[in-house]
C-alpha cells in the first residue's frame, strides 16, 4: 500500500522547519556574541551599559537620581511587558480548557486543524509566553538589585557588582523579547503551518538586519580628547605645563 500525501503533513514539514530556521539563528547569534560582541548590536548596547555605570559611579551619590531614574524607566517597561505576558498565558490556558469551542476550521486551515493538533498550538504558544513572563520578572529583580547598589549613600560598591546587576537585567530583557518573536510565529501556526514558516522566515531575516552591528565600540576612556572641547581641554592641559616648567625653572635660577 504506497503512501498517500495529506494536508496534515505541512506540519509535518514546514513547522519543525521554521522552528528550527528560528533555533539555528538564535544559537548562530549566541555564538557570535560570545566571540565577537562587537559585531552584534547586544554586545553594543552592553559595552555602552558597562560604560555608563562607570560614568555614573564618578558622581556623588546625591546626584544619581537620573541614573536611578533611567533603571526605573527599564523597571516599568519589563513589568509592563511581564504583566501582559500573564494575561495571555491566563486566556491562552482558558482558550485550551474550552478547547470543544474550535472556532477555526478545516475550511480556513490549510493543514491538520485535529483537536490534538490545536491543543499543541495552544501548549507550544503558552511555553514562550510563560517564559517570557520568568525572564521579564528576572529583569525587574536585577535592575531593582542595581537601583539599590547605584544609590548607596557611602560608594562601597564595587563597580563590578552593579555592571554585572544591569549586564543580567539587560540579557534576560533580550531572553524576554525573543521569546515573544518565537510565540509570534507559533501565533501564526493558528492559521496554518504555511503562515508559521513564512512568519519564522521573515523574523529571522528582520532580526539579522536588527542585530548586526556595523558601528565601532566607542572608547569612552578618550572621549574628553576628542571634538571642540577635547582640543580645547588639551590646549589648556599645555599650556598649564609649560607655566608650571617656567616657574620651576625660575624657582631653580
Amino acid at each position: 500500500m504506497g503512501w498517500k500525501w495529506k494536508e496534515e503533513h505541512l506540519d509535518l514539514i514546514l513547522v519543525p522547519l521554521g522552528f528550527s530556521i528560528m533555533c539555528i539563528y538564535h544559537l548562530f547569534l549566541l555564538y557570535r556574541y560570545l566571540k565577537c560582541p562587537e559585531l552584534t548590536a547586544i554586545g553594543f548596547e552592553n559595552h555602552n551599559k558597562k560604560a555608563w555605570v562607570q560614568k555614573m559611579l564618578l558622581l556623588e551619590s546625591k546626584d544619581r537620581g537620573f541614573a536611578v531614574s533611567v533603571l526605573n524607566g527599564h523597571l516599568s517597561a519589563s513589568t509592563s511587558l511581564s504583566s501582559i505576558s500573564l494575561v495571555l498565558c491566563s486566556l491562552i490556558g482558558a482558550l485550551l480548557g474550552n478547547s470543544s469551542n474550535n472556532f477555526l476550521t478545516s475550511r480556513f486551515i490549510l493543514g491538520d486543524s485535529s483537536k490534538s493538533t490545536t491543543n499543541i498550538k495552544y501548549i507550544a504558544i503558552l511555553s514562550c509566553f510563560l517564559l517570557a513572563f520568568a525572564c521579564f520578572v528576572q529583569t525587574t529583580r536585577h535592575f531593582v538589585h542595581g537601583c539599590f547598589l547605584i544609590s548607596m549613600p557611602t560608594g562601597d560598591v564595587p563597580l563590578e557588582c552593579i555592571q554585572k546587576a544591569v549586564l543580567r537585567g539587560s540579557n534576560f530583557w533580550a531572553v524576554g523579547l525573543r521569546a515573544l518573536y518565537f510565540a509570534t510565529t507559533l501565533l501564526l501556526w493558528i492559521f496554518g503551518p504555511i503562515p508559521m514558516f513564512v512568519g519564522s522566515v521573515v523574523t529571522v531575516i528582520i532580526l539579522y538586519l536588527l542585530d548586526i552591528n556595523k558601528e565601532e565600540m566607542i572608547d569612552y576612556g578618550h572621549n574628553r580628547k576628542k571634538g571642540n572641547g577635547g582640543r580645547f581641554l588639551k590646549k589648556v592641559e599645555e599650556e598649564l605645563s609649560s607655566v608650571v616648567e617656567a616657574f620651576e625653572h625660575n624657582g631653580r635660577q
